[in-house]
């Protein structure tokens, strides 16, 4: 069996190389920041208009201040059950598109760790977005979260 290693990779190679990378660092930001229950910088990382679906909420959420309001209260939540959330992705999968924007699927997990207590996974997820160019930088357009337990 032959292997067919390039010395160089291609400049396509390299320029999604590059877009991907990018991506996964907008991904590590914006979870850190969930996580951190930091509600006006984790918003800032959506378009003004944006839209976040989770099974959770019998309706979307919609635009940056819908969204600050359900980090507060999620974060009010946890505080009472002694709980901390923590997410993880993997499995990136990021499509370009002709319009610019990117869509990209990947696999989430949430881990609870209750105080005093043990982590477990408490959800397994997928996290499909599309993300658009804003200032130099990613932002969520819309987002759709699903649980492999209510699928």
């Amino acid at each position: 069996m032959t292997i067919d290693i390039r010395a160089e990779p291609t400049a396509r190679e390299t320029e999604f190389a590059s877009l991907y990378a990018q991506v996964q660092q907008f991904y590590a930001d914006q979870l850190q920041l969930l996580d951190a229950h930091d509600a006006e910088r984790w918003a800032e990382t959506f378009t003004e208009d944006a839209v976040f679906e989770i099974p959770a909420l019998s309706e979307p959420v919609r635009g940056r201040d819908g969204l600050i309001s359900t980090l507060r209260r999620n974060q009010e939540h946890q505080q009472r059950d002694g709980a901390r959330l923590r997410r993880w992705i993997g499995m990136l999968d990021v499509r370009p598109q002709l319009d610019g924007t990117l869509h990209t699927r990947c696999s989430a997990l949430v881990y609870m760790t209750p105080h005093g207590g043990e982590s477990k996974v408490l959800h397994v997820c997928a996290m499909e977005d599309v993300l658009v160019r804003s200032r130099s930088t990613w932002r969520t357009r819309h987002r759709r979260v699903t649980r492999d337990d209510l699928a």
